[in-house]
């Protein structure tokens, strides 16, 4: 076994890469204890206070996406500091390998890897690659994939199907009960998981909100992750049509294990770990894709569940006409639950995150 193993793993930006990120960092510490693991970071992004928070060293770059505001001028001069600070750090650190998740960061620092010389490995979350993974992938020593049908942009010999590694706090360890409770909510009647991020989501939020009403007549109970923005006008809708006991708006969702346990049914973004969170638990869901997503990924990423039969969804642009009608069809729909649950779960990867450190282990011939 190779104890000293160093290892960089690049990217960030939001949840859906440092998640899995920092999944993988943990499976990489069970197989190899005195591993040393460094992160590559894009300074004033969450990457930068969350991966400490998980007990990991990060450095940050001074790189940012792509806009078309005045911002723009100086991402040639980002590009070529943040290029020379991955190659400096490369050189300091000496690792192994660099593992990319995505995000600004993850782009130079798998390109200064390249230029220097040290193996890859590209873990890519969604059914349609972003152009920075389709770029470093032709160099990559293995691409870890959470979808089939992606030899279109990757070698097909260089990819692995692993699925995507998820945080360890999403599975319900008590009952429904104590979950019913937690909410303020009846074990006993059935429940709705509202999100859309930790921001929450205005095209799901103005769903909800325009057929609010509905829920009066109806036994289904919410749990409505507004996100901040949104949350004042959400309870002042709840209040004014008296659902307070049936609605329970809420910033953020802290106990996701609890939310997912309670849940009968879930209606979300579509971004790549949404996704592969709702297969492992096995809840029937109403995608409503971010349609500003990079290159409309999220509709591509729900499609390939819609054409399964394993998943429902709804354009953002149609929130308010079919949002709350659907939700409540699937509500009153036993046997479309049904085939939702049993479909989806064949997109369930439990074991993504030691599948691939199996990946490295294997690109990089080491003995274990």
């Amino acid at each position: 076994m190779k104890e000293n193993l160093k290892v960089v793993i690049s990217g960030g930006g939001t949840g859906g890469h440092i998640f899995p990120a920092i999944a993988i960092a943990d499976a990489l510490k069970r197989r190899f204890p005195q591993a040393e693991i460094l992160f590559i970071g894009a300074k004033g992004r969450m990457e930068m206070e969350r991966v400490p928070k998980a007990g990991y060293r990060i450095e940050g770059l001074w790189i940012s996406g792509f806009t078309k505001d005045a911002s723009a001028l100086s991402l040639p001069f980002k590009l070529v500091s943040s290029m020379a600070k991955a190659i400096g750090i490369l050189r300091r650190f000496k690792p192994d390998v660099v593992i990319g998740v995505g995000g600004f960061a993850s782009g130079p620092t798998l390109k200064a890897a390249n230029w220097l010389g040290i193996p890859t490995v590209i873990q890519e979350q969604n059914s349609y690659p972003g152009k920075t993974n389709r770029n470093v992938g032709k160099k990559a020593k293995a691409i870890c994939v959470a979808y089939d049908h992606l030899d279109q942009w990757f070698p097909a010999e260089k990819i692995h199907l692993t699925g995507n590694p998820l945080r360890a706090n999403i599975a319900l360890k008590g009952s429904r009960e104590d979950a019913a409770e937690f909410f303020g909510l009846d074990p006993d009647m059935p429940v709705a998981l509202i999100v859309g991020g930790s921001q929450g989501a205005l095209g799901i939020n103005k769903g909800i909100s325009a057929k609010l009403s509905a829920f009066k007549e109806s036994n289904l109970q919410l749990i409505w992750q507004t996100g901040k923005s949104y949350f004042k006008q959400a309870m002042e809708e709840v209040e004014a049509l008296r659902l307070e006991e049936k609605v329970k708006p809420v910033v953020f969702i802290d106990r996701m294990d609890l939310a997912y346990g309670l849940a009968d049914m879930v209606v979300s973004r579509a971004g790549a770990m949404s996704i592969s969170e709702l297969a492992l638990v096995q809840k029937p869901v109403i995608f409503v894709p971010l349609p500003t997503a990079a290159e409309d990924h999220q509709t591509k990423n729900a499609q390939q569940l819609v054409d399964a039969k394993a998943a429902l969804m709804v354009r953002n642009a149609d929130t308010e006409k079919d949002l709350v009608a659907m939700l409540l069809l699937l509500a009153n729909d036993e046997d479309l639950r049904l085939t939702l649950r049993t479909n989806i779960r064949l997109f369930a990867r439990p074991n993504a995150a030691d599948d691939i450190v199996d990946v490295i282990v294997e690109s990089l011939g080491l003995r274990v």
